[in-house]
């Protein structure tokens, strides 16, 4: 195996730059993920970096190596985020001018933390190589040192120290290290240094599998430029590896996994639930390689360690993050079930789903036969949970469509479920709110019986004490004073919204 020995100088020296301003982090043990994958993994934590991610290292060590000519001239980077605070947070601590170009798409969060590091922000392009480009050509013009975020010796060397401190911080056989992908830095650091001091470990690569660029590349056996990649994971989304990167990957790298936006959703989840941070898609790449590599290889009792890369994540992201994160961990179904268009279908079809947790039920009146319900399950036991229940629902005479891996259905249709009702006559609306447990709505709806039609259901789980449902119901003018009679006792809040406006104009 080839061991790169002119990098075993280049690490020695960026040892001796790098905690200048960053942190030897932790390396913990995750219990919940341990105990549900069958092994021992650990998590190399820097997200406890000042800037909430490794990029420092290798950023730093690079700017502490110019001299005093290219500190005069300032320096000019190019990052969606985190590279861009390593940068400026080197600069500052150096005196250095720096000029970061960072893509529109870039988290504000990223953005606003880059310039109260007193760096100057040029937002350029849609994509990291879009803004690369632009930062090469500010180079080019004016002299100033680019900073790349992971093709250049000194950054990989910098990268690198995170192998040092997991050698010396791992007191059991480490048999695996599950590092994440973007241009390929932090791997190729990782991998020439622990490959020479602990030849026996293995070394996996994880990608988001809409920005393979690593992957592309050792099936190509070079880089190659990917005509497409996907933002979720914006730390990873790198079109070409670096040249760099790549050499040294391709000779001391195991494998490169690649994982779904879901499955990388799960992680974060699993990392909150064992640490109480909460990571960025990209440094939760990690742990999703992870769980796909031990479920798949059946690997148990083993010592891992995966790279926990970073936590500069929006906070307007965490919906949508936790929403696929039970899609992701196969603990929710996303179905499209057809039932008749009658009184007490509803009912009967939360009967026959038996003793689960709805997370979600969205109908609108369509028809006087039919009506499809868009329904999420949510599921203790895994897919094979999912095969049986979908064959239960076949076997009792309904129409089911497994919606669980639709792009399209959980992206935009589940938030689209409505519409205007033109034939649901007599339809009033009404919000209620009940306790969320598991029965309560199929308690609800027995307790309403087959009396009156519901023309219009909307319920998701919050994960608040009460569940929020908007219904509506098709009810005679004759027959309102008795509905209101029963409103009153199920002991419930509720308000009329009939006279709403939202309602009158989309729904009614």
């Amino acid at each position: 195996m080839r061991v790169f020995p002119e990098y075993q100088s280049l690490i020695e020296a960026a040892v001796g730059r790098v905690y200048d301003v960053a942190r030897i982090t932790a390396l913990d043990l995750a219990p919940q993920l341990s105990r549900n994958l069958g092994n021992r993994v650990w998590l190399k934590r820097e997200d406890q970096q000042p800037v909430f991610s490794y990029k420092l290292r290798g950023a730093y060590n690079m700017l502490a190596s110019l001299d005093a000519t290219q500190r005069a001239r300032g320096i000019v980077a190019a990052s969606a985020g985190n590279h861009a605070q390593g940068v400026a947070l080197g600069a500052r601590r150096l005196g250095v001018a720096a000029l970061i170009v960072m893509p529109k798409t870039t988290p504000e969060i990223k953005i606003s933390a880059v310039r109260r590091l007193e760096a100057d922000v040029v937002l350029h392009g849609n994509t990291y190589d879009e803004a690369r480009a632009h930062a090469e050509g500010i180079a080019a013009a004016t002299g100033q040192t680019l900073i790349p975020p992971y093709d250049h010796p000194l950054v990989i060397a910098g990268q690198a120290t995170i192998a040092v401190e997991i050698a010396q911080q791992c007191k059991v056989p480490l048999q695996y290290v599950i590092v994440p992908v973007g241009g390929g830095g932090l791997i190729a650091g990782i991998a020439v240094h622990l490959k020479r001091v602990l030849p026996g470990v293995r070394i996996i690569g994880v990608e988001p599998d809409e920005a393979p660029s690593m992957h592309a590349a050792f099936a190509a056996g070079r880089p190659v430029e990917l005509p497409h990649i996907g933002i979720f994971a914006d730390g990873a989304a790198v079109r070409l590896v670096g040249a760099e990167t790549f050499r040294i990957s391709r000779a001391l790298v195991d494998e490169i996994l690649l994982v779904s936006n879901d499955e990388i959703c799960a992680a974060v989840k699993d990392m909150f639930e064992d640490t109480r941070a909460i990571p960025e898609p990209a440094g939760a790449l990690a742990v999703a390689g992870l769980k796909q590599f031990v479920t798949r290889r059946n690997v148990r009792d083993a010592e891992l360690v995966a790279i926990f890369s970073g936590a500069n994540v929006n906070f307007d992201r965490l919906r949508h993050i936790a929403e696929l994160a039970a899609l992701g961990e196969q603990r929710e179904a996303l179905l499209c079930i057809t039932i008749p268009e009658r009184p007490g279908s509803f009912r009967a079809l939360c009967h026959d789903l038996g003793a689960r947790q709805i997370t979600e039920f969205n109908y609108r009146y369509a028809d006087t036969a039919t009506a499809r319900v868009f329904a999420g399950v949510q599921l203790r036991h895994g897919p094979a949970e999912k095969t049986a229940l979908l064959q239960s629902l076949v076997e009792r005479g309904y129409e089911v469509v497994d919606m669980s891996g639709n792009e399209l259905a959980k992206m935009h249709v589940r938030y689209m479920v409505g519409g205007h009702a033109p034939h649901a006559a007599h339809e009033v609306l009404y919000r209620f709110e009940f306790p969320e447990r598991s029965g309560a709505l199929l308690q609800f709806l027995s307790r309403m019986g087959d009396r009156w039609n519901i023309s219009l259901f909307h319920y998701r789980n919050h994960g608040a004490a009460y569940g929020r449902v908007l219904m509506g119901i098709q009810v005679p003018p004759a027959e309102r004073a008795g509905f209101h009679a029963f409103l009153e006792t199920l002991g419930m809040e509720f308000s009329e919204e009939t006279a709403n406006a939202a309602y009158r104009m989309f729904l009614q």
